[in-house]
């Protein structure tokens, strides 16, 4: 999901700079002709994309943290249950070979 929102972002802002740079105030966008009304569109297409993808960004990020302060406290409870079980089998000695 990082990576689709930092796409959106890198697009939306590739559009609208070389809305802003190349275009020399003309009706042409990279070189198409294009209608004020298309321009716009352009624009507001561009727009959206940045604010979209950043939504992405900004969700994908708080999913993998709390994914990962998930798997962190996954982890110390593993090894708190290996060290009881660690106990258990010290303070029981016995094997299963020597119960019959």
């Amino acid at each position: 999901m990082v990576i689709l929102g930092l796409l959106l972002i890198i697009l939306g802002a590739i559009a609208i700079l070389s809305a802003i740079f190349v275009s020399e105030g003309s009706g042409e966008l990279l070189g198409i002709d294009m209608s004020s009304l298309e321009i716009f569109l352009v624009g507001v297409a561009a727009g959206a994309a940045v604010l979209w993808g950043y939504s992405i960004l900004k969700w994908g990020t708080r999913r993998g943290l709390a994914h990962r302060k998930e798997r962190k406290e996954l982890n110390k409870l593993n090894q708190k249950l290996d060290r009881v079980e660690a106990e258990k089998r010290e303070d029981n000695p016995t094997t299963p070979d020597e119960r019959v």
